[in-house]
């Protein structure tokens, strides 16, 4: 699973893991059923399309910390088996970038909750 790289790990946060268990991985059971329960609930709560700054390198994304990107949707079911990743605009070209790399700008506040979840997901260390 990537998470946010160089970004430490938050204290433990009741009201948000008690969300994404109930909503995110609710009888979710292994890898491949939190990933979907996941896929679904930030298909819900995302409103696409969304500029981001990129809040970290990542080895499998050509964005540098500080670049803007127009994030336009989640990538195909199956490309996020192992990370939640959007399909993003950039320099003139469209590709999949890990949504733990990207920090909303100026989005409402449901896409904002949704990605902060995923964050919190990924930065504490918890797999999928």
């Amino acid at each position: 699973m990537g998470s946010a790289i160089g970004v430490s790990k938050p204290r433990r946060d009741v009201v948000r893991e008690d969300r994404i268990h109930e909503e995110a991985i609710a009888d979710a059971y292994g890898p491949e059923e939190q990933a979907m329960g996941w896929y679904y609930y930030l298909e819900s709560k995302i409103h696409f399309p969304f500029s981001a700054k990129c809040i970290a390198a990542h080895p499998l994304s050509p964005l540098r910390k500080g670049e803007t990107v127009s994030a336009r949707r989640l990538a195909p079911e199956h490309l996020c088996a192992h990370d939640m990743l959007v399909r993003a605009a950039w320099q003139g070209r469209n590709f999949a970038t890990p949504l733990s790399q990207l920090m909303p700008v100026a989005t409402d506040p449901s896409t904002q909750e949704a990605i902060a979840d995923w964050h919190y997901w990924a930065v504490r260390g918890y797999l999928l």
